[in-house]
Protein backbone atom coordinates (compact mmCIF):
# COMPACT_ATOMS: atom_id res chain seq x y z
CA UNK A 1 0.00 0.00 0.00
CA UNK A 2 1.17 4.04 -0.28
CA UNK A 3 0.15 7.23 -0.41
CA UNK A 4 0.70 10.24 -2.42
CA UNK A 5 0.73 13.93 -2.84
CA UNK A 6 -0.17 15.20 -6.05
CA UNK A 7 0.90 18.84 -7.18
CA UNK A 8 4.65 18.31 -7.26
CA UNK A 9 6.89 17.34 -10.07
CA UNK A 10 6.38 13.76 -9.08
CA UNK A 11 4.63 11.80 -6.56
CA UNK A 12 5.56 11.98 -2.61
CA UNK A 13 5.40 8.62 -1.60
CA UNK A 14 4.86 8.34 2.13
CA UNK A 15 3.92 4.72 2.69
CA UNK A 16 5.24 2.24 0.31
CA UNK A 17 4.81 -1.44 0.47
CA UNK A 18 4.08 -1.59 4.14
CA UNK A 19 6.96 0.82 4.99
CA UNK A 20 6.65 4.24 6.13
CA UNK A 21 8.77 6.73 4.60
CA UNK A 22 9.72 8.75 7.85
CA UNK A 23 12.40 10.76 5.93
CA UNK A 24 9.72 12.67 3.89
CA UNK A 25 7.25 13.31 6.74
CA UNK A 26 10.13 14.73 8.50
CA UNK A 27 9.35 17.14 5.28
CA UNK A 28 7.42 20.58 6.08
CA UNK A 29 6.51 21.00 2.55
CA UNK A 30 5.47 25.01 1.15
CA UNK A 31 2.27 25.45 -0.13
CA UNK A 32 1.64 28.48 -2.29
CA UNK A 33 -0.80 31.49 -0.48
CA UNK A 34 -3.08 30.83 -3.49
CA UNK A 35 -3.56 26.88 -3.21
CA UNK A 36 -6.30 26.35 -1.11
CA UNK A 37 -6.77 22.25 -0.70
CA UNK A 38 -4.56 19.37 -0.95
CA UNK A 39 -5.46 16.21 -3.06
CA UNK A 40 -4.11 12.65 -1.04
CA UNK A 41 -4.32 9.25 -3.17
CA UNK A 42 -4.31 5.57 -1.24
CA UNK A 43 -3.84 2.80 -2.93
CA UNK A 44 -4.27 -0.72 -0.73
CA UNK A 45 -5.53 -4.39 -1.40
CA UNK A 46 -6.46 -4.51 2.15
CA UNK A 47 -9.19 -2.64 4.06
CA UNK A 48 -7.26 0.26 6.46
CA UNK A 49 -9.07 1.75 9.28
CA UNK A 50 -8.17 5.70 10.07
CA UNK A 51 -9.04 8.33 12.34
CA UNK A 52 -8.18 11.89 10.96
CA UNK A 53 -7.19 15.07 12.92
CA UNK A 54 -5.67 18.05 12.54
CA UNK A 55 -3.45 21.06 14.26
CA UNK A 56 -2.82 24.62 13.45
CA UNK A 57 0.17 26.63 14.82
CA UNK A 58 -1.65 30.02 13.96
CA UNK A 59 -5.13 29.88 14.30
CA UNK A 60 -5.39 33.50 13.91
CA UNK A 61 -4.27 33.30 10.28
CA UNK A 62 -5.78 30.07 9.37
CA UNK A 63 -9.30 28.96 9.81
CA UNK A 64 -9.61 25.19 11.06
CA UNK A 65 -8.74 23.05 7.83
CA UNK A 66 -11.92 20.86 6.06
CA UNK A 67 -11.61 17.84 4.72
CA UNK A 68 -14.20 15.97 2.11
CA UNK A 69 -14.06 12.90 4.23
CA UNK A 70 -15.38 11.87 7.83
CA UNK A 71 -13.08 12.18 10.70
CA UNK A 72 -13.02 8.56 10.49
CA UNK A 73 -13.53 5.07 8.98
CA UNK A 74 -11.86 3.33 5.84
CA UNK A 75 -8.96 5.17 4.04
CA UNK A 76 -10.16 6.72 0.39
CA UNK A 77 -9.15 9.03 -2.15
CA UNK A 78 -9.57 12.46 0.12
CA UNK A 79 -8.77 16.19 -0.15
CA UNK A 80 -7.95 18.63 2.58
CA UNK A 81 -8.92 22.34 2.32
CA UNK A 82 -7.26 24.96 4.08
CA UNK A 83 -8.70 28.79 4.04
CA UNK A 84 -6.29 31.71 5.29
CA UNK A 85 -9.02 33.68 7.66
CA UNK A 86 -7.87 36.82 5.91
CA UNK A 87 -7.43 38.57 10.02
CA UNK A 88 -4.08 38.87 10.17
CA UNK A 89 -0.53 38.42 8.14
CA UNK A 90 1.22 34.99 9.26
CA UNK A 91 2.86 31.42 8.72
CA UNK A 92 1.30 28.78 9.03
CA UNK A 93 2.07 25.36 9.95
CA UNK A 94 -0.49 22.63 9.40
CA UNK A 95 -0.52 19.51 10.75
CA UNK A 96 -2.36 16.44 9.10
CA UNK A 97 -2.73 13.33 11.64
CA UNK A 98 -3.82 10.08 10.15
CA UNK A 99 -4.60 7.04 12.66
CA UNK A 100 -3.75 3.93 10.73
CA UNK A 101 -5.06 0.61 12.17
CA UNK A 102 -4.86 -2.55 9.73
CA UNK A 103 -5.23 -5.28 12.09
CA UNK A 104 -6.08 -4.70 15.65
CA UNK A 105 -2.01 -5.10 16.80
CA UNK A 106 -0.87 -2.79 13.33
CA UNK A 107 -1.31 1.08 14.47
CA UNK A 108 0.53 3.66 12.60
CA UNK A 109 0.55 7.35 13.13
CA UNK A 110 1.56 9.70 10.08
CA UNK A 111 1.69 13.25 10.35
CA UNK A 112 1.78 15.46 7.43
CA UNK A 113 3.15 18.62 7.80
CA UNK A 114 2.58 21.50 5.15
CA UNK A 115 3.81 25.25 5.55
CA UNK A 116 1.67 28.17 4.27
CA UNK A 117 1.71 31.92 4.55
CA UNK A 118 -1.18 33.65 4.67
CA UNK A 119 -1.99 37.59 3.89
CA UNK A 120 -4.22 39.71 5.65
CA UNK A 121 -7.28 39.97 3.82
CA UNK A 122 -7.66 44.21 3.33
CA UNK A 123 -11.51 44.72 3.34
CA UNK A 124 -12.37 41.65 5.74
CA UNK A 125 -15.21 41.96 7.65
CA UNK A 126 -16.73 39.06 9.76
CA UNK A 127 -20.48 39.67 10.05
CA UNK A 128 -22.15 37.58 12.94
CA UNK A 129 -23.32 34.29 12.88
CA UNK A 130 -25.83 33.08 14.37
CA UNK A 131 -26.74 29.45 15.77
CA UNK A 132 -30.06 28.92 13.20
CA UNK A 133 -28.14 30.23 9.92
CA UNK A 134 -25.60 27.83 7.99
CA UNK A 135 -22.26 28.92 6.83
CA UNK A 136 -20.87 28.60 3.37
CA UNK A 137 -17.18 28.72 2.62
CA UNK A 138 -16.58 30.67 -0.34
CA UNK A 139 -12.79 31.14 -2.14
CA UNK A 140 -11.64 33.75 0.11
CA UNK A 141 -12.15 31.48 2.82
CA UNK A 142 -14.13 34.39 4.81
CA UNK A 143 -17.49 32.30 6.65
CA UNK A 144 -20.79 34.59 4.89
CA UNK A 145 -23.74 33.23 6.92
CA UNK A 146 -26.64 32.72 3.89
CA UNK A 147 -30.09 31.82 4.54
CA UNK A 148 -31.79 32.03 0.87
CA UNK A 149 -30.90 31.90 -2.16
CA UNK A 150 -31.68 36.31 -2.07
CA UNK A 151 -29.19 36.98 0.15
CA UNK A 152 -26.66 34.87 -1.22
CA UNK A 153 -26.51 36.23 -4.51
CA UNK A 154 -26.30 39.78 -2.85
CA UNK A 155 -23.38 38.40 -1.19
CA UNK A 156 -21.79 37.67 -4.38
CA UNK A 157 -22.59 40.90 -5.81
CA UNK A 158 -21.29 42.72 -2.80
CA UNK A 159 -18.02 40.75 -3.12
CA UNK A 160 -18.02 41.71 -6.41
CA UNK A 161 -18.22 45.18 -5.95
CA UNK A 162 -15.79 45.24 -3.29
CA UNK A 163 -12.86 43.58 -5.79
CA UNK A 164 -13.74 46.31 -8.80
CA UNK A 165 -13.07 49.02 -5.70
CA UNK A 166 -9.78 47.40 -4.86
CA UNK A 167 -9.15 47.89 -8.76
CA UNK A 168 -9.70 50.97 -8.54
CA UNK A 169 -7.67 51.91 -6.00
CA UNK A 170 -4.56 49.49 -6.86
CA UNK A 171 -5.14 51.65 -10.29
CA UNK A 172 -4.83 55.07 -8.31
CA UNK A 173 -2.08 53.74 -6.27
CA UNK A 174 0.18 52.58 -9.19
CA UNK A 175 -0.49 56.28 -11.12
CA UNK A 176 0.14 58.29 -7.79
CA UNK A 177 3.63 56.01 -7.25
CA UNK A 178 4.56 57.01 -10.88
CA UNK A 179 4.26 60.76 -10.00
CA UNK A 180 5.88 60.52 -6.67
CA UNK A 181 9.11 58.73 -8.85
CA UNK A 182 8.73 61.95 -11.13
CA UNK A 183 8.71 63.80 -8.65
CA UNK A 184 11.26 62.80 -6.24
CA UNK A 185 13.68 62.60 -9.33
CA UNK A 186 13.91 66.45 -9.16
CA UNK A 187 14.85 66.69 -6.21
CA UNK A 188 17.93 66.81 -4.71
CA UNK A 189 19.38 64.56 -1.74
CA UNK A 190 18.75 65.88 1.59
CA UNK A 191 18.38 64.46 5.51
CA UNK A 192 21.01 62.62 7.82
CA UNK A 193 22.39 59.30 7.95
CA UNK A 194 20.61 56.50 10.69
CA UNK A 195 23.03 55.81 13.00
CA UNK A 196 23.40 52.07 14.65
CA UNK A 197 21.11 53.11 18.03
CA UNK A 198 18.45 54.80 16.30
CA UNK A 199 15.16 52.87 16.59
CA UNK A 200 12.63 52.49 13.61
CA UNK A 201 9.19 53.55 13.81
CA UNK A 202 8.05 52.38 11.16
CA UNK A 203 4.90 49.89 11.78
CA UNK A 204 3.95 48.70 8.14
CA UNK A 205 4.23 45.44 6.80
CA UNK A 206 7.62 46.34 5.54
CA UNK A 207 10.20 49.27 6.11
CA UNK A 208 10.55 52.55 4.08
CA UNK A 209 13.84 54.01 5.42
CA UNK A 210 14.06 57.23 4.41
CA UNK A 211 17.50 58.15 4.12
CA UNK A 212 19.74 59.92 1.93
CA UNK A 213 20.89 56.47 0.29
CA UNK A 214 17.09 56.49 -1.18
CA UNK A 215 15.69 60.12 -1.00
CA UNK A 216 16.36 60.35 -4.73
CA UNK A 217 14.62 57.92 -6.85
CA UNK A 218 14.85 57.46 -10.74
CA UNK A 219 11.88 56.51 -12.89
CA UNK A 220 13.37 53.19 -14.40
CA UNK A 221 15.58 50.82 -12.77
CA UNK A 222 18.66 49.47 -14.70
CA UNK A 223 17.60 45.51 -15.45
CA UNK A 224 19.11 42.93 -13.10
CA UNK A 225 22.46 41.65 -14.48
CA UNK A 226 22.93 38.40 -15.88
CA UNK A 227 25.89 36.86 -14.07
CA UNK A 228 28.41 34.70 -15.55
CA UNK A 229 29.39 31.85 -13.14
CA UNK A 230 32.96 31.20 -13.58
CA UNK A 231 32.75 27.72 -12.09
CA UNK A 232 31.33 26.34 -15.20
CA UNK A 233 34.46 27.22 -17.02
CA UNK A 234 36.03 25.17 -14.63
CA UNK A 235 36.78 21.32 -15.16
CA UNK A 236 35.95 18.39 -13.08
CA UNK A 237 39.82 17.58 -13.58
CA UNK A 238 41.15 20.99 -12.27
CA UNK A 239 38.31 21.17 -9.14
CA UNK A 240 40.13 17.67 -8.11
CA UNK A 241 43.64 18.84 -8.88
CA UNK A 242 42.88 21.92 -6.46
CA UNK A 243 41.64 19.38 -3.49
CA UNK A 244 44.33 16.84 -4.45
CA UNK A 245 46.81 17.61 -1.16
CA UNK A 246 43.64 17.06 1.17
CA UNK A 247 42.50 13.66 -0.90
CA UNK A 248 42.38 10.51 1.30
CA UNK A 249 41.04 7.00 0.60
CA UNK A 250 37.27 6.23 0.37
CA UNK A 251 37.53 3.06 2.96
CA UNK A 252 38.63 5.60 5.49
CA UNK A 253 34.58 7.04 5.41
CA UNK A 254 31.47 5.11 6.81
CA UNK A 255 28.69 6.89 5.92
CA UNK A 256 25.42 6.82 8.34
CA UNK A 257 22.20 9.08 8.79
CA UNK A 258 21.59 10.76 5.70
CA UNK A 259 20.53 14.52 7.08
CA UNK A 260 19.80 16.71 4.57
CA UNK A 261 18.51 15.66 0.67
CA UNK A 262 18.16 17.68 -2.39
CA UNK A 263 17.55 16.69 -5.96
CA UNK A 264 20.80 16.02 -6.78
CA UNK A 265 22.67 16.48 -3.29
CA UNK A 266 23.33 14.78 0.12
CA UNK A 267 24.65 15.10 3.70
CA UNK A 268 25.00 12.18 5.34
CA UNK A 269 26.62 11.73 9.40
CA UNK A 270 29.74 10.30 8.40
CA UNK A 271 32.75 8.79 9.94
CA UNK A 272 36.47 9.13 9.43
CA UNK A 273 38.74 6.34 10.33
CA UNK A 274 42.10 7.91 11.50
CA UNK A 275 44.77 6.94 9.16
CA UNK A 276 47.47 5.48 11.87
CA UNK A 277 45.35 4.05 14.27
CA UNK A 278 41.88 2.62 12.26
CA UNK A 279 40.48 2.11 16.17
CA UNK A 280 40.04 5.94 16.52
CA UNK A 281 37.07 7.37 15.05
CA UNK A 282 36.11 10.95 14.17
CA UNK A 283 32.88 11.96 13.22
CA UNK A 284 31.79 14.40 9.84
CA UNK A 285 29.86 16.04 7.69
CA UNK A 286 29.95 14.30 4.55
CA UNK A 287 28.46 16.32 1.36
CA UNK A 288 28.14 14.28 -1.59
CA UNK A 289 25.70 13.94 -4.85
CA UNK A 290 23.70 11.12 -6.19
CA UNK A 291 24.39 9.22 -9.32
CA UNK A 292 22.61 11.43 -11.36
CA UNK A 293 24.35 14.25 -10.80
CA UNK A 294 25.78 16.05 -13.95
CA UNK A 295 29.95 16.82 -14.43
CA UNK A 296 28.84 20.15 -13.42
CA UNK A 297 26.93 19.95 -10.25
CA UNK A 298 30.08 18.02 -8.94
CA UNK A 299 32.67 20.62 -10.19
CA UNK A 300 30.42 23.05 -8.57
CA UNK A 301 30.17 21.09 -5.47
CA UNK A 302 34.00 21.02 -5.38
CA UNK A 303 34.45 24.37 -6.11
CA UNK A 304 32.05 26.28 -4.14
CA UNK A 305 33.64 23.42 -0.71
CA UNK A 306 37.15 25.39 -1.26
CA UNK A 307 35.81 28.95 -0.34
CA UNK A 308 36.96 28.56 3.03
CA UNK A 309 40.09 26.63 2.82
CA UNK A 310 43.11 27.28 4.76
CA UNK A 311 41.22 29.61 6.71
CA UNK A 312 41.52 29.45 10.24
CA UNK A 313 39.02 30.68 13.04
CA UNK A 314 36.67 29.41 15.87
CA UNK A 315 33.97 30.66 13.58
CA UNK A 316 34.40 28.91 10.51
CA UNK A 317 34.03 25.23 9.26
CA UNK A 318 36.36 24.57 6.34
CA UNK A 319 36.73 21.56 4.52
CA UNK A 320 39.16 18.81 6.10
CA UNK A 321 39.04 16.19 3.51
CA UNK A 322 38.10 15.04 0.38
CA UNK A 323 37.81 12.23 -1.58
CA UNK A 324 37.95 11.94 -5.48
CA UNK A 325 38.62 8.49 -6.84
CA UNK A 326 37.86 7.45 -9.90
CA UNK A 327 34.57 5.59 -10.43
CA UNK A 328 33.20 7.03 -7.48
CA UNK A 329 31.06 10.42 -6.86
CA UNK A 330 33.31 12.93 -4.98
CA UNK A 331 32.53 13.35 -0.97
CA UNK A 332 33.35 16.41 0.74
CA UNK A 333 34.22 16.11 4.45
CA UNK A 334 33.67 18.71 7.02
CA UNK A 335 33.42 18.74 11.09
CA UNK A 336 30.81 17.45 12.62
CA UNK A 337 28.43 19.39 14.65
CA UNK A 338 25.88 18.06 17.05
CA UNK A 339 22.74 20.65 15.95
CA UNK A 340 24.02 20.32 12.48
CA UNK A 341 22.30 23.33 9.99
CA UNK A 342 21.55 26.29 11.53
CA UNK A 343 18.56 26.91 9.80
CA UNK A 344 16.89 24.02 10.20
CA UNK A 345 17.83 24.46 14.12
CA UNK A 346 15.80 27.58 14.52
CA UNK A 347 12.98 25.98 12.92
CA UNK A 348 12.73 23.32 15.38
CA UNK A 349 13.26 26.11 18.01
CA UNK A 350 10.05 27.75 16.98
CA UNK A 351 7.77 24.59 16.58
CA UNK A 352 9.29 23.30 20.05
CA UNK A 353 7.64 22.88 23.04
CA UNK A 354 8.06 25.48 25.85
CA UNK A 355 9.71 22.67 28.20
CA UNK A 356 11.68 21.49 25.34
CA UNK A 357 15.69 21.57 26.14
CA UNK A 358 16.55 23.39 22.39
CA UNK A 359 14.19 26.02 23.48
CA UNK A 360 16.48 29.19 23.12
CA UNK A 361 16.41 32.65 24.37
CA UNK A 362 16.77 36.07 23.16
CA UNK A 363 20.03 36.18 24.86
CA UNK A 364 21.02 33.06 22.96
CA UNK A 365 20.38 34.27 19.26
CA UNK A 366 22.02 37.64 20.02
CA UNK A 367 25.06 35.25 20.91
CA UNK A 368 24.84 33.38 18.07
CA UNK A 369 24.51 36.74 15.54
CA UNK A 370 28.14 37.75 17.96
CA UNK A 371 29.91 34.25 16.16
CA UNK A 372 28.91 34.94 12.49
CA UNK A 373 29.99 38.39 12.95
CA UNK A 374 33.30 37.51 14.43
CA UNK A 375 33.49 34.77 11.66
CA UNK A 376 32.72 37.27 8.97
CA UNK A 377 35.02 40.16 10.74
CA UNK A 378 37.90 37.17 10.21
CA UNK A 379 37.03 37.16 6.60
CA UNK A 380 36.81 40.81 6.07
CA UNK A 381 40.09 41.27 7.26
CA UNK A 382 41.86 38.44 5.12
CA UNK A 383 39.60 40.30 2.25
CA UNK A 384 37.50 37.01 1.58
CA UNK A 385 33.54 37.53 0.42
CA UNK A 386 31.55 35.12 1.11
CA UNK A 387 28.69 36.00 -1.15
CA UNK A 388 26.04 33.55 0.34
CA UNK A 389 25.98 34.72 4.02
CA UNK A 390 22.50 33.26 5.66
CA UNK A 391 21.48 30.73 8.57
CA UNK A 392 21.28 27.99 5.76
CA UNK A 393 24.94 28.25 5.79
CA UNK A 394 26.40 28.25 9.06
CA UNK A 395 25.92 25.07 11.36
CA UNK A 396 25.30 24.89 15.31
CA UNK A 397 26.66 21.96 18.00
CA UNK A 398 25.09 21.27 21.25
CA UNK A 399 27.10 24.35 23.35
CA UNK A 400 25.69 26.99 20.74
CA UNK A 401 28.52 27.31 19.17
CA UNK A 402 27.98 28.74 15.37
CA UNK A 403 30.31 28.17 12.77
CA UNK A 404 29.91 29.48 8.87
CA UNK A 405 30.42 27.29 6.22
CA UNK A 406 30.17 27.45 2.25
CA UNK A 407 27.38 27.72 0.17
CA UNK A 408 28.15 24.08 -1.45
CA UNK A 409 24.91 22.12 -2.40
CA UNK A 410 22.64 25.35 -0.65
CA UNK A 411 21.06 25.82 -3.85
CA UNK A 412 19.93 22.20 -4.01
CA UNK A 413 19.23 21.61 -0.26
CA UNK A 414 17.47 25.62 0.28
CA UNK A 415 15.84 25.57 -3.30
CA UNK A 416 13.23 27.65 -2.19
CA UNK A 417 15.63 30.75 -0.99
CA UNK A 418 17.20 30.56 -4.49
CA UNK A 419 15.64 31.92 -7.74
CA UNK A 420 16.70 32.42 -11.01
CA UNK A 421 16.17 35.87 -12.74
CA UNK A 422 15.89 34.86 -16.40
CA UNK A 423 19.89 33.34 -17.25
CA UNK A 424 19.73 30.12 -15.71
CA UNK A 425 21.67 30.95 -12.45
CA UNK A 426 20.18 30.85 -9.45
CA UNK A 427 20.93 33.28 -6.68
CA UNK A 428 20.10 34.02 -3.15
CA UNK A 429 18.03 37.14 -4.22
CA UNK A 430 16.44 37.80 -0.75
CA UNK A 431 19.73 37.88 0.80
CA UNK A 432 21.72 40.14 -1.82
CA UNK A 433 22.37 43.78 -1.75
CA UNK A 434 21.16 46.12 -4.47
CA UNK A 435 24.75 46.37 -5.61
CA UNK A 436 25.16 42.78 -6.16
CA UNK A 437 21.43 42.58 -7.59
CA UNK A 438 22.01 45.55 -10.29
CA UNK A 439 25.65 45.46 -10.93
CA UNK A 440 26.88 41.92 -9.87
CA UNK A 441 28.94 43.67 -7.11
CA UNK A 442 30.05 41.66 -3.86
CA UNK A 443 32.22 43.65 -1.32
CA UNK A 444 32.64 43.15 2.59
CA UNK A 445 30.06 45.60 2.49
CA UNK A 446 27.19 43.32 0.81
CA UNK A 447 28.10 40.97 2.91
CA UNK A 448 27.39 42.84 5.78
CA UNK A 449 23.91 43.33 3.85
CA UNK A 450 23.51 39.55 4.24
CA UNK A 451 24.68 39.26 7.78
CA UNK A 452 21.58 42.20 8.80
CA UNK A 453 18.99 39.43 6.82
CA UNK A 454 20.66 36.56 8.57
CA UNK A 455 20.34 38.67 11.76
CA UNK A 456 16.37 39.01 11.25
CA UNK A 457 16.32 35.38 10.37
CA UNK A 458 18.06 34.65 13.59
CA UNK A 459 15.29 36.81 15.07
CA UNK A 460 12.42 35.39 13.85
CA UNK A 461 13.42 31.75 13.84
CA UNK A 462 14.19 30.69 10.88
CA UNK A 463 11.32 32.53 8.70
CA UNK A 464 11.49 33.11 5.13
CA UNK A 465 12.79 37.07 4.23
CA UNK A 466 10.64 39.22 2.00
CA UNK A 467 8.63 36.13 1.06
CA UNK A 468 5.48 37.60 -0.50
CA UNK A 469 7.77 40.00 -2.99
CA UNK A 470 8.40 38.57 -6.44
CA UNK A 471 12.34 37.95 -6.72
CA UNK A 472 11.69 39.97 -10.01
CA UNK A 473 10.82 42.94 -8.46
CA UNK A 474 13.49 42.81 -5.00
CA UNK A 475 15.65 45.17 -7.13
CA UNK A 476 12.91 47.74 -7.61
CA UNK A 477 11.58 47.34 -4.00
CA UNK A 478 14.48 47.91 -2.21
CA UNK A 479 15.81 50.82 -4.43
CA UNK A 480 12.02 52.43 -3.68
CA UNK A 481 13.48 52.36 -0.09
CA UNK A 482 11.55 49.53 1.31
CA UNK A 483 13.08 46.25 4.08
CA UNK A 484 11.96 43.56 5.72
CA UNK A 485 9.51 44.74 8.81
CA UNK A 486 10.55 44.42 12.43
CA UNK A 487 10.27 41.30 13.82
CA UNK A 488 7.88 40.83 16.43
CA UNK A 489 9.71 40.75 20.02
CA UNK A 490 12.57 42.05 18.76
CA UNK A 491 14.10 45.46 20.49
CA UNK A 492 14.53 48.52 18.60
CA UNK A 493 17.91 48.70 19.58
CA UNK A 494 18.08 45.59 17.31
CA UNK A 495 16.48 46.19 14.48
CA UNK A 496 18.28 49.74 14.13
CA UNK A 497 21.19 47.40 13.67
CA UNK A 498 19.48 45.47 10.93
CA UNK A 499 18.45 48.79 8.95
CA UNK A 500 22.00 50.16 9.74
CA UNK A 501 23.27 47.44 7.10
CA UNK A 502 20.35 47.40 4.68
CA UNK A 503 21.53 51.22 3.96
CA UNK A 504 21.73 51.66 -0.35
CA UNK A 505 24.84 53.44 -0.04
CA UNK A 506 27.65 50.27 1.25
CA UNK A 507 30.03 52.92 2.54
CA UNK A 508 26.95 53.98 4.89
CA UNK A 509 26.82 50.71 6.41
CA UNK A 510 29.09 49.51 9.58
CA UNK A 511 31.89 46.94 9.00
CA UNK A 512 32.08 44.03 10.71
CA UNK A 513 34.02 44.89 13.60
CA UNK A 514 31.66 47.59 14.66
CA UNK A 515 28.60 45.23 14.69
CA UNK A 516 30.68 42.73 16.85
CA UNK A 517 31.24 45.79 19.34
CA UNK A 518 27.54 46.80 18.97
CA UNK A 519 26.23 43.51 19.46
CA UNK A 520 28.68 42.57 22.36
CA UNK A 521 27.22 45.73 24.78
CA UNK A 522 23.48 44.96 23.44
CA UNK A 523 24.13 41.05 24.65
CA UNK A 524 25.68 42.07 28.02
CA UNK A 525 22.69 44.27 28.42
CA UNK A 526 20.31 41.87 27.60
CA UNK A 527 22.41 39.74 30.61
CA UNK A 528 22.06 42.43 33.19
CA UNK A 529 18.06 41.66 33.08
CA UNK A 530 18.68 38.18 33.07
Amino acid sequence: MCVCVAGLDAELYYVRDDVVNHYALSFILPVPSETNSLHFTWRSKDKVDYLMGFHVDNPAAMNQPQSNISTQGEVPLFRVDLFCSGKVDGEVVLTVQLNLTIHSNNFTVLNFKRRKICPKHPDLKIPPVSNNKTVQRPENGVSIPTTSTRVFYISVGVCCAVIFLVAIVLAVMHLHSIKRVELDDSVSDSGSSQGLSQPSTQTTQYLRADTPNNASAVTSYPSLRIEKNDLRSVSLLEAKAKVKDISISRLRVTLRDVLHEGTFGRIFHGVLLDEKDPAKEKQCFVKTVKDHASEVQVTMMLTESCKLRGLHHRNLLPICHVCTEEGEKPMVLLPYMDWGNLKLFLRQCKLAEANNPQAISQQDLVHMAIQIACGMSYLARREVIHKDLASRNCVIDDSMQVKICDNALSRDLFPMDYHCLGDNENRPVRWMALESLLNNDFSSASDVWAFGVTLWELMTLGQTPYVDIDPFEMAAYLKDGYRIAQPINCPDELFAVMACCWALDPEERPKFQQLVQCLTEFHAALGAYV
